[in-house]
């Protein structure tokens, strides 16, 4: 029995060598070396008593492809194989927050992330027009939270506290 286990995971190891371990199919958070974020630079109106630059949502559906693409090739994902409506084209820094439509601020996340970060981002941006939260806090809590999926609650919690 022992000399099975010891194979199973020789054989385990030579697959994972020989590159045919499953990698992830798509992003758990946005690839900061491609997504950065970025604010809004031609702005629509102004918002809040920080007097927030505010952008229109405007990304074209060639620009989301474009995005998807440069994720799948440069990270090794299956993004472009898997069911288009199982994923969203996510602004990091939220239009509300005074982000950007700029492809740097932009990545594809899939429903099971969403589920967990989009209920910050209202919160964020409603302290934001309170006057509770400055942008430059904001923003660095909401991409703390994309990018730890496991703190977004307790990030959740603490903006809920403001």
């Amino acid at each position: 029995m022992k000399k099975a286990i010891q194979l199973f995971f020789l054989y385990a190891g030579l697959l994972t060598i020989a590159g045919y371990a499953h990698a992830a199919e798509f992003p758990q958070g946005p690839q900061l070396s491609v997504t950065p974020g970025k604010l809004c630079d031609h702005p629509a109106k102004f918002r809040y008593p920080e007097n927030i630059a505010y952008c229109e949502r405007d990304v074209q559906f060639e620009t989301k492809e474009i995005i998807i693409g440069e994720y799948d090739q440069k990270f090794s994902y299956s993004i472009a194989k898997l069911p288009r409506a199982d994923f969203k084209i996510d602004h990091l820094i939220p239009l509300c927050a005074g982000g950007s439509n700029d492809v740097t601020n932009l990545w594809p996340q899939h429903k099971s992330i969403y589920m967990i970060t989009d209920p910050l981002e209202p919160i964020v941006c409603n302290k934001m027009a309170l006057g509770r939260l400055k942008q430059i806090d904001a923003v660095r809590l909401v991409i703390e939270a994309k990018t730890n999926l496991e703190r977004t609650k307790k990030i959740i919690e603490y903006i809920n506290r403001l």
